[in-house]
């Protein structure tokens, strides 16, 4: 286990120090349980800013996710971050020279408002990833902090586990494994445990918040649900809408064909959103339908692995034409080993960008509100769609007069998370709504739900 102070370092590398120094009185008790690997590192501030000059977060990780125009509060917070890994086979993730997965960091903030949040990491990025989003603004908040890789990240995480869907599967232990660890660490810290825990996250974070509440329900208070994709081993699932895109995606940018526009309407894109497709086409749907194709259904591409990247339909083994219909019943199988319930058992905040070009609203939200309120949960549950909202906040700056970020609206969510639940159900958040776009103000900074 490794110890270190990094005020002296940060330092040298010429950024403005904080008012105050960490206490680093614990740095040398903080056990991480079941960890094969930690480094206990007392720092001056663990923002973003200070955390990329110290070599504690890498902002390749984050930097796509979030509008330049979207501001974290101001000044530092002093504490103790905990980097390390669990046990594992896999060695995907090069984070620190470690070629180790389960990655996960943890961050304690000096000043503790006594609860604790619990991250996976978006996409197949890494612990960092929510670190400008997430942590910051929890931090700023005086939460404690712990994130996970998930146990497999980049392109090629298919390739971890024996069998299909296993990869993903063990996202599900990790997010476990860390609560239940970072519990424990920030018991250690201050002398007690937290009095509220909450699970949150993007993309696959948000699924894994769904997942969390549904199945470990007795670890957490509440979760913050964004945007997370549905599966369902009969569909909606990414199978059955982005093998159609990739499909006529082509015909409509050579030639503006209705035909080939309105099929990719009809597999669950939003009107409107015509304008991303370009960037989703090129960025994610090829990548996202190759590789998690893989995880789930090695056989359809023969002796290849992911299939053929950006192939045209009619070309062998490529995914424009995979029909998740008909492909056998192992494949279902696959799915179902990952898929959701909708029966949460606590209260949970889902947001969901109605132009969203990724994981389409149609597809992944809107069925899994309905499948929580078939599930009898529908009091546990509150649904917010984000007019002009899309996957990533990023694209705001190219597009600001047609998108709107969804951090500040997320942000907003989460304080009417905590209020209804630290209030015992006495201050429920408003009914379940779409969020419009407002005419004036700050729509980088500013929501109200």
């Amino acid at each position: 286990m490794k110890l270190l102070c990094l005020g002296a370092l940060a330092a040298t590398a010429l950024i403005a120090l904080p008012a105050y120094s960490a206490d680093c009185s614990t740095l040398n008790t903080l056990q991480v349980p079941g960890a094969e690997r930690q480094e206990t590192t007392c720092l001056d501030d663990l923002t973003t800013p200070y955390l990329t000059a110290a070599g504690r977060t890498d902002a390749s990780d984050w930097l796509p996710l979030h509008s330049q125009a979207t501001r974290n509060p101001p000044g530092a917070v002093p504490g103790i971050q905990i980097d390390g890994y669990f046990p594992d086979t896999s060695a995907a993730n090069t984070y620190h020279g470690w070629n180790h997965d389960a990655q996960f960091v943890i961050r304690l903030p000096d000043n503790w408002n006594g609860k604790l949040v619990i991250t996976g990491a978006p996409g197949v990025r890494r612990q960092y990833a929510t670190d400008y989003l997430i942590s910051d603004w929890v931090l700023a908040r005086g939460y404690a902090f712990a994130a996970t890789d998930k146990g497999n990240s980049g392109t090629s995480f298919y390739k971890d586990g024996a069998t299909p869907g296993e990869a993903i599967a063990e996202w599900h232990r990790r997010v476990t494994e860390l609560t239940i660890a970072a519990k424990q660490v920030a018991a250690q810290r201050y002398g007690r445990s937290p009095t509220h825990t909450y699970m949150t996250g993007i993309s696959n974070g948000g699924y894994l918040t769904r997942y969390a509440l549904e199945n470990r329900p007795d670890l957490y208070d509440g979760g913050v649900d964004w945007e997370g994709p549905h599966w369902r081993p009969q569909g909606p699932n990414l199978f059955t809408f982005l093998p159609a895109a990739l499909k006529y995606y082509p015909a409509y940018r050579a030639t503006l064909s209705r035909d080939a526009h309105d099929r990719i309407i009809a597999a669950g894109f939003a009107p409107g959103s015509e304008f991303l497709w370009e960037h989703h086409y090129a960025v994610y749907w090829d990548l996202t339908q190759r590789t998690y194709r893989e995880e789930i259904d090695p056989g359809y591409d023969g002796p290849l692995e992911a299939g053929v990247p950006f192939c045209l339909s009619g070309t062998l083994y490529c995914d424009a034409d995979y029909d998740y219909a008909l492909r056998p019943q192992q494949v279902k199988d696959a799915v179902a080993r990952v898929s959701l319930t909708g029966r949460i058992g606590k209260p949970m905040i889902t947001l969901h960008g109605m132009l969203d070009s990724l994981l389409p609203i149609r597809t992944n939200s809107d069925p899994y509100a309905e499948l929580v309120k078939a599930s009898g949960r529908g009091h546990l549950h509150r649904y917010y769609v984000v007019e002009d909202g899309n996957h990533v906040d990023q694209l705001y700056d190219v597009f600001p007069d047609r998108l709107r970020p969804i951090a500040p609206c997320y942000r907003a969510a989460f304080i009417a998370l905590e209020n209804w639940v630290e209030n015992k159900g006495n201050a429920k958040p408003p009914a379940s709504k779409t969020i419009a776009r407002p005419t004036t103000g700050d729509l980088a900074n500013e929501c109200s739900l």
